[in-house]
């Protein structure tokens, strides 16, 4: 069995973006050569999170809108652990959203369903964040 790591920088601009990641991964699995087997995508922070879904900008609007109606960012002080930062929001928002995908991989392709892509979705950004991408197989 092959085993492949690497890791992904990301320096988001905004406090929260939607980044689709697909085209790396797909260079990733190219560069693995394994052509069975499976990809797994993670957030290496916990304000961050990995995700699959459609890329389709209204989607993308209204996930902003339904996470921030469920996790508001401010007041600040309505989260307690906002005490010494302000981004208990963000970790909320990443426990909603997910920490990590898994993929098959069938004939050196990811196996997605028709519209699926992998996305990087940073809700405490404005410094530097990473993915981790582990191809096992043969």
């Amino acid at each position: 069995m092959k085993s492949y790591r690497k890791e992904l920088w990301f320096d988001i601009k905004l406090r929260r973006e939607l980044v689709n990641i697909t085209p790396i991964i797909n260079q990733c699995l190219q560069e693995s050569g394994i052509k069975e087997g499976l990809c797994l995508v993670n957030a290496m922070h916990i304000t961050s999170s990995v995700f699959i879904n459609d890329d389709e900008s209204g989607l993308h609007h209204d996930f902003e809108v339904w996470l921030e109606k469920l996790a508001p960012e401010k007041p600040y002080s309505q989260y307690r652990h906002n005490g010494f930062e302000d981004n208990a929001d963000a970790h909320l928002k990443r426990t909603i959203m997910g920490r990590e995908v898994v993929v098959a991989v069938t004939n050196g392709k990811l196996d997605f369903g028709p519209w699926e892509q992998i996305f990087y979705g940073e809700f405490d950004g404005k410094r530097r964040k990473r993915a981790l991408v582990k191809i096992i197989g043969e």
